[in-house]
Parts: structure tokens; sequence; C-alpha cells
């Protein structure tokens, strides 16, 4: 918060963005005293992010040293090989893509390491152009690109670590809540389902300090003594949650009371599923005001998509023709029907198109779903069994690897789907549609999205329009290249698929 007289120093921010995931084991509250929490969460911080900076290192200095090798420039080779290390490993830090942040959260990371090494690329090609040197080109369009290929698996390795070892228990922030008993409850459900954000709520202030539990959560005291609570506990967040108690000048007073803490300030907006690149924190008349963009559905990010969609689908297509050739001899030799499944599905803007699929299920399939509607597995307007009889053998292996949607890369590169969107409905679905839902219709269906990586049929109907609203709300072309790498994941565990 902004004032004349007494600006704040430390910083205050929006809860993070939980970027979901296969959902993991519950959480629970291990007492920890404050020298020992304080001690053990800065040495796995500063290690992890060590490792991090080392593994850029390593990739910048291993692509250099073999690009070094290739391209054969002798006397001004080591110049150049030098000025490129200097540019990525200046860039980086630049960009922020080390920032404790960020590191092992969300797509911001991977966002921040790109603009890096955009940033790096552009100034060797500068620095060429001011001296006139064309040799730099190898180095812009060959080098960079190769560290970058090199950064990104390690950071997701690295990644990958710890989200295991914060499913665990371990390499977690100690928390404390602050705000109303729901709201509260809300957060701390919220970091149990999604342990890799990296939170642990271990004690709650309400308004009123009555003793007691929240969720399983200790009430430690009330909101009014949250500062002396916070040194006490030596928590490294101070998660604000709504309650009628916060005032701008009591949040105010609030974040100059926590300077010199170890905790950092985190607001929950009202907004909860608004998050990323559409927040924005600004002062206008000496107050700090949040600014929430509208979401982009047309403009250069989306041509970039389009554009995208349409390449990698014909690549993608080229590439797996022999399977698709194997799938669709292994279907039609099955039960000697059909090969391709085709259904009316609702599109952009609520237009039809006909949706392509490898048959799966018997060939009057449609005829005998009324008579299983009784054991319908689905939440709300979806019907789906867990054990469908009319799924034949090799439909059951094509559908626990997602195998059957193939066809529709066809859809994408027609231009009626994209390849990461909210889940395509059915018309009849669309109909039950309340105003919440219907805002999936303002993009693309997607080939696969945020329910594919989040757990598939295992969702609720609620978790389902949720991440689709999550997705059309937040979306970004950095979102977009983790939630398909994220994808190869789940297909390959085949969890949620039925």
């Amino acid at each position: 918060m902004e004032d004349s007289v007494r600006p704040p120093t430390p910083a205050t921010r929006a809860l993070p963005h939980l970027d979901l995931s296969i959902a993991p084991p519950k959480q629970h509250r291990v007492p920890v005293s404050e020298p020992e929490r304080r001690t053990h969460s800065d040495a796995w911080e500063g290690r992890y992010r060590g490792w991090v900076i080392a593994g850029d290192l390593t990739a910048t200095v291993l692509a250099i040293v073999v690009a070094g090798l290739v391209i054969d420039r002798p006397g001004d080779g080591h110049l150049l090989a030098i000025g490129t290390a200097v540019a990525v490993l200046c860039a980086l830090p630049g960009s922020r893509a080390w920032s404790q942040n960020v590191l092992g959260e969300g797509a911001e990371e991977y966002r921040r390491l790109g603009r890096g090494f955009a940033a790096a690329a552009v100034l060797i090609g500068l620095v060429g152009l001011l001296v006139g040197e064309l040799a730099v080109q190898p180095w812009v369009f060959v080098v960079v690109p190769a560290v970058a290929a090199l950064a990104f698996p390690q950071r997701y390795l690295m990644r990958q670590v710890l989200h295991r070892a914060r499913r665990h228990g371990k390499c977690l922030l100690p928390v404390l809540a602050a705000g109303s008993p729901d709201t509260v409850a809300d957060l701390i459900a919220r970091t149990r389902l999604e342990s890799h954000v990296g939170w642990r709520v271990e004690a709650v202030c309400t308004g009123s300090g009555r003793k007691g539990e929240v969720d399983g959560v200790p009430v430690v005291g009330r909101l009014d003594d949250l500062a002396d609570q916070v040194r006490r506990g030596g928590y490294r967040v101070v998660a604000v949650t709504a309650d009628q108690y916060w005032t701008p000048r009591r949040l105010q007073q609030l974040a100059w009371d926590l300077e010199g803490t170890s905790a950092e300030m985190v607001v929950a907006p009202v907004l909860m599923e608004v998050a990323g690149p559409r927040l924005n924190v600004s002062g206008v008349f000496g107050m700090p005001l949040l600014r929430v963009a509208a979401p982009a559905f047309t403009g250069g990010r989306r041509l970039v998509k389009e554009v995208v969609d349409r390449v990698l689908s014909a690549l993608l297509l080229t590439l797996l023709s022999p399977l698709l050739l194997v799938i669709a001899l292994a279907v039609k030799f099955g039960d000697r029907g059909p090969v391709i499944y085709r259904q009316r599905r609702v599109g952009r803007d609520g237009a039809i198109f006909t949706m392509l699929k490898f048959r799966t299920m018997v060939t009057d399939a449609e005829s005998v779903r009324s008579g299983l509607l009784a054991d319908n597995d689905g939440s709300g307007p979806l019907f789906k069994l867990r054990k469908d009889p009319r799924i034949t053998k090799v439909g059951s292996i094509l559908r626990r690897y997602s195998m059957d949607e193939l066809p529709q890369l066809f859809n994408v590169l027609g231009g009626r789907m994209s390849l990461v969107g909210p889940r395509p409905p059915l018309p009849e679905e669309t109909e039950t549609y309340e105003r919440d839902a219907r805002r999936k219709l303002l993009v693309k269906p997607g080939l696969t999205g945020l329910w594919q990586v989040s757990g598939r049929s295992d969702l609720t109907w609620a978790e389902s329009v949720r991440l689709d609203l999550r997705y059309v709300e937040n979306w970004s072309l950095a979102m977009d290249l983790v939630i398909m790498w994220k994808t190869v994941r789940a297909v390959v565990s085949g969890q949620g698929a039925y």
C-alpha cells in the first residue's frame, strides 16, 4: 500500500495461481520450533536456487563448448563464445529467471526463462550489427536455442524433484493464514490439494481468536495480534484472506509491522480464479489499484496460437501416421465396424462441428445408452461409466492412453479445435450451461487442457468447469506449453481415463 508519509517496503502480492496436477496426499501439520523451521526453510530454498543456477550455467557452458568445436572460427571464435556466455548469463538474472519467488511454481518460471534467452539472442545480434560481424548468426540462431533446449528440460526435472519432496511433506513454506474461518478453510484445502505450490498452513488467526481449529489447523490468536504471532512463530508467509476486519489502513499497518520479519505478506484478492498476466498493481491518486485486464480472445498472441496449432498438428500427423495406421487396422479387425467415430460437438461461439475419434465402443453403443443411465458415474450433465460394457477390447487400450483422440488432430488442422483448450462439450450439455460455464465457449475447445492433466474423468463437474474457466481467464502461450508438457505424463500414467 502506498502512503504519502511512509511507503512500506515489504513485497505484497496476490495469492499464487495454483496450476493443478494430479491430487497428492493430504499434508498434515507437524509442529516445528521457530529457529529450527527458519533454518531448515532457508537451507532448502538456498540449495534449490543454487542447483537451478548451476544447471543453467552447465547448460550454457556445454552448448557453447560443443558449438565452439563445431563452428570453425579461428581467431575470434573464443571472443564470440565468451560474448555469448556473458549475454546469456546477464540476460537470465536480468529477466528475473533466478528469482526465488517463481522457482518451482507455475508457468511464470518458464516464461521468464524464455524471455531471458530471447533477450540474450537480441543482445548478441545487436552487438554483431554494431561491430559489423556476421559470424554471430550461428550463435544467435543455433547456440542460444541450444542452451534453451538444455535449460528448459533440466528446470522441469528439478521441479519434479522438488514437487516429489513436497508431496512427502518436505520443502514446504510454513504459512500463517489470517481471515475469516471460511476463507481460511478454503485456503487450507487448496494447499493440501496442491502441495506442489509449497505452502503448508501451520497456524490461523481469526477475528475472535477463539481457541480451536480450522480444518485441523490450530487457531493461535486474533487478527490484531498477527504481527506478534509471526515474530513468535517464524512463519515465511502471512496469507491474508477475506474478512470484514480488514481495511486499507489495517492492511497498510500490517505491512509495516511485518518489516524486519522473515514473512512475506500475501493478500488474496476476491477474484480467486483470475491471476497471472491479467493482474497488475499500479498506483493511481496515491492508491494501489489492482487492475484486472480483460481476457485476450483475439490479437497477436491468438494469431501465434493459431499458427502453432496448424503447424504442430500437421507435424504430429506426419510423424504419427504409422501409429494411426496400426490403430485403424486394430479397430477395423477388432469387430469389422467403422474405424472413425464422428460426434457433434460445440466449438467456439457455440458453432457445431464434427469431432473425430477412433471408435472405442460397439457399433450400437448409442442405442443401448438409455439402459445404462441409472449406472452413470459422471458428474453434472456428463455421462460416464467406469466399467462401460460398450467399450471394445481395443477401445479400452486406446482410451487408457488417450490414443482414441489422435484423429482430433485433423480437427485442429482444420481450425475447429486447438491443441490446448477447454473440453469440447456435447450440444445437450451446453443446453444446461449457466452463465459461468458458457464462458468456455469463448475459445476453441482443445485436444488437451487443464482438465486433461488434472484427473480427466475423475474430476467432478464443478472441478471440470472451474479448470476450463481458469484456462479461459488466464490463457497464455507459456501456459499452453506447460499443459502440453504435462499431458504427456498424464497420458502415460493413464490416471482418470475411462
